[in-house]
């Protein structure tokens, strides 16, 4: 039996997945690893097969045309046979001891029968050039070592939000609400966490710092100007996060706040995207976001437009748009993404 599957979406990473790979496999063979390779141009496929054959029945190779992190994610998901499915970027990689502690808790968990759908566990910036790593952990939010239910969480902090880099979620119940990423779009991390989020019965977190996330490649996707140039994409998961649940359907008010929350901080980094781009058709996409918001959801909208972040994000004219800039800088110095 194989209790988690670990799917490695690969796309010319020949340079630095195999620290990937080799972060999961003191797994052993309760585990198995897919590496999934995206179409890439360069060794990945070469490098997966090698693996494959010094680890027959821990690591799979599967090769797809090209069609973006999402669908490499949809593929990792159709083949996995894990009762847990966690997604590792090609370029970041897992702590051992974390992954031992996780492995054994899911083992519990399928061996007793005992049904929790997501593990949650604290993940680390591993910036290049930052001597104190930050890391997001959740222990004032989630009590540990314990089934949770929505209605046990806390308060999130604005950079606490559960990211797919701290989320495992159990691979049937991933199948049965139909997650399907969109193809040849960056960004579909945050439907990937957000979209199961209503169909989630029981969580457990386990406070250890087991997902290390890489920031340093000039050309990864939450480089600032990549994501400014590739404006139209992070626009484009927004709305459909928006459009997927009328959320005062959400029976749990405090998964209704957390994922009202969520928006609130889609909004905020599409918006300064537009902001930062100083490009007038950015602002004009920027208050076309706005309206879609208000016409979709209109009660939603006014809890984030009047928020915090809404008003930060909407000061008028270009002395506002300088100071959600600099607000911006700072958060960003303060908790060290991108």
């Amino acid at each position: 039996m194989k209790y988690i599957t670990f799917a490695i979406p690969s796309y010319n990473s020949e340079a630095y997945m195999e620290k990937a790979i080799n972060s999961i496999l003191p797994a052993g063979e309760d585990v198995e690893i897919l590496v999934v390779n995206d179409g890439s141009k360069d060794r990945t496929a070469e490098i997966g097969a090698e693996y494959e054959k010094r680890y027959p029945g821990i690591v799979r190779l599967v090769n797809k045309e090209n069609g973006g992190h999402g669908d490499a994610v949809n593929y990792g998901l159709r083949y996995a046979t894990g009762e847990y499915f966690k997604v590792v970027d090609s370029d970041d990689w897992l702590d051992e001891d974390s992954l031992m502690k996780i492995l054994l808790k899911a083992k519990e968990f399928v061996d007793e029968k005992t049904e929790v759908d997501m593990i949650i566990s604290n993940y680390v910036y591993e910036k290049v050039g930052m001597e104190k790593k930050k890391v997001i952990h959740y222990r004032n939010v989630l009590p540990a070592e314990r089934i949770l239910h929505w209605d046990d969480i806390g308060s999130f902090h604005l950079d606490q939000y559960i990211l797919m880099h701290s989320v495992i979620y159990r691979t049937e119940l991933l199948r049965l609400c139909q997650l399907e990423l969109p193809k040849h779009t960056f960004y579909v991390d945050n439907i990937y966490v957000y979209y199961p989020l209503p169909h989630v019965r029981t969580l457990y977190y386990i406070d250890t710092d087991f997902y290390r996330y890489f920031i340093g490649r000039e050309d990864q996707s939450v480089n600032e100007k990549i994501m400014i140039g590739r404006i139209d994409q992070q626009l484009f998961v927004t709305k459909k996060m928006i459009g997927m649940y009328e959320l005062r359907t959400i029976t749990s008010k405090k998964l209704r706040k957390y994922m009202i929350n969520y928006l609130a901080i889609m909004m905020t980094v599409s918006s300064i995207l537009c902001i930062r781009s100083k490009n007038d058709e950015n602002l004009k996409k920027k208050a076309e976001l706005w309206e879609y918001l208000k016409k979709t959801d209109y009660k939603t909208y006014l809890k984030i437009r009047y928020g915090i972040l809404g008003q930060t994000m909407n000061l008028p004219g270009r002395p506002g748009r300088k100071v959600s800039s600099m607000a911006y800088s700072v958060a960003r110095r303060i908790i060290g993404f991108n």
